[in-house]
Parts: structure tokens; C-alpha cells; sequence
């Protein structure tokens, strides 16, 4: 997985935007103003920070060596994915789908009409 791949596909959720609060080594992706991807473009491989289930991470964190308490943040409740290419593309993709859906839920009503999102999910 390559940085365009992943950035195009961050940024093709329904109403997903880039910022970059934490200056311009960390691309953040966002829906209803809350956080649901950080990349840090300066590593090499890249490094991928994404919500998820607390169960579900530990879980990933021994299947896969690539996964890693998220640095940086909740290590409950994000992952660190590093994207050396040991990881299949999909698995990403579905940890990314996960995290983008877990932010969702969180929103508010009024912030989820407010981002387009009235029903709760994309």
C-alpha cells in the first residue's frame, strides 16, 4: 500500500477531510471534526493510526507484527499500523473501514446531518 492508494481511499468516505494540526509530517483525516485516521508521512514505511475495537486490537497486535498499540494515542483504543507491505491490502482496508465507522457512531445527530450523514454510517 502505497501513501496515494491510502489517501484515496481515506478521503473517499462520505464527508472525510484531510487537516494537519500537528504540522506537516501527520496527515489527519477527520469526519464531524473527530479524528478517525493519522498518518505520519515523515516514517518510512509509513505509519497508520486508526480507531478500533479494544478487543479486536490486541487480537491484531498478535496476528500481525505490523500492528502495534497506537503511538501516541488511547493504546486501548488505537492501533499503529506499520505499512511494510506484511499486511494484506484488504485487512488494511477493513481496519481503516472499521475506524471511520467507529468515529461515525460517536457523532452526535446533530453533527452526523451536520456532515451529511443523517442515517449514522456512510
Amino acid at each position: 500500500m502505497n501513501l496515494e492508494m491510502l489517501r484515496h481511499y481515506l478521503l473517499d468516505k462520505k464527508s472525510a477531510v484531510e487537516d494537519f494540526p500537528f504540522g506537516p509530517e501527520t496527515l489527519v483525516c477527520k469526519v464531524g471534526g473527530k479524528m478517525f485516521a493519522l498518518v505520519a508521512l515523515h516514517e518510512s514505511p509509513l505509519w497508520l493510526n486508526l480507531k478500533c475495537d479494544p478487543d479486536k486490537a490486541e487480537a491484531q497486535r498478535i496476528f500481525y507484527a505490523a500492528v502495534r498499540p497506537g503511538y501516541h494515542m488511547n493504546k486501548r483504543h488505537w492501533n499503529t499500523i506499520i505499512l511494510d507491505g506484511t499486511m494484506p491490502d484488504e485487512e488494511i482496508l477493513a481496519m481503516v473501514d472499521e475506524s471511520y465507522d467507529r468515529v461515525v457512531q460517536t457523532l452526535s445527530r446533530a453533527a452526523r446531518q451536520a456532515a451529511g450523514l443523517a442515517a449514522g454510517k456512510e
